[in-house]
C-alpha cells in the first residue's frame, strides 16, 4: 500500500471522527442508545427493609434497577443477586441511581429479615432498598408494572400462586421500564452500568 493511500485512509477516517463528533456535540442525543419505554411503572407503596413506607414517589426522577426474590430461596435467587452486587458495586457512588428488590414471599420476609438479608450483603439500604408488602400488591407489581413476570402465571388459586423469577426491570427516569435483563447471566448484566449512565445522561 503506497504512502498516498494511507494518507487518504488516515485523513478521511479523521474526517468522519471529526464530523460524528461535531454532530454529538451540537444535536442533543445524537449516537446515544435509545430505550423504548416497555411499560409504565403504577403507583405503589411498600415496607422497606426498616419498615419505612417506600412509593414510587421516592424513585421519581431516579433510574431504577429492579428485581424480585426471597431470602429462602437457594437457587435462582442468590446467583441472580450476587450478579446485581457487581453492578451496584460498579454504580454506588453514582448519584440518581436505585436498587429495588422486591420479596415474592411477604409470608416469611419481614421488614426485619430483609434488614438481615441487606446486612448479610453489606449494601448500604438508602441505594438498595429491600421491599415486602401485600402479596396481591407485589405480585401485580412484578407481572404489570415490572414486566419480570407473565401475567400468565398467575394461578387461580392465590395460595398456590409463587413468584420465581430471575429477570430484572431498568426503569427510567420518567418510570417506564425501558429494558429486561436476564439476572443469572452475567453477559447480560454486563452492559447493564452503562445502559444506567445512559438513562442519567437523559
Amino acid at each position: 500500500m503506497s504512502k498516498k493511500t494511507v494518507f487518504y485512509i488516515v485523513f478521511f477516517t479523521v474526517l468522519v471522527l471529526g464530523f460524528y463528533a461535531a454532530l454529538s456535540s451540537s444535536i442533543p442525543g445524537f449516537g446515544k442508545k435509545r430505550f423504548p419505554p416497555i411499560t409504565k411503572v403504577e403507583p405503589f407503596a411498600f415496607t422497606n427493609q426498616d419498615g419505612q413506607t417506600v412509593t414510587n414517589e421516592n424513585i421519581k426522577g431516579k433510574v431504577a434497577v429492579v428485581n424480585f426474590f426471597f431470602t429462602t430461596c437457594t437457587s435462582v435467587c442468590p446467583r441472580m443477586n450476587n450478579n446485581l452486587k457487581n453492578v451496584y458495586e460498579t454504580l454506588q457512588n453514582t448519584p440518581g441511581v436505585v436498587f429495588l428488590s422486591f420479596t415474592s414471599d411477604p409470608a416469611r420476609d419481614s421488614a426485619a429479615r430483609l434488614k438481615h438479608y441487606a446486612d448479610s450483603m453489606g449494601v448500604n439500604t438508602a441505594k438498595w432498598i429491600f421491599l415486602t408488602g401485600r402479596k396481591d400488591s407485589l405480585y401485580n407489581a412484578a407481572r404489570y408494572s415490572f414486566k419480570v413476570d407473565d401475567p400468565d402465571n398467575f394461578a387461580a388459586n392465590e395460595g398456590v400462586d409463587f413468584l420465581h423469577t430471575q429477570f430484572v426491570a431498568l426503569v427510567n427516569k420518567k418510570g417506564e421500564v425501558v429494558k429486561i435483563y436476564d439476572g443469572i447471566k452475567p453477559s447480560e448484566l454486563h452492559g447493564l452500568p452503562a445502559d444506567v449512565k445512559n438513562l442519567l445522561n437523559e
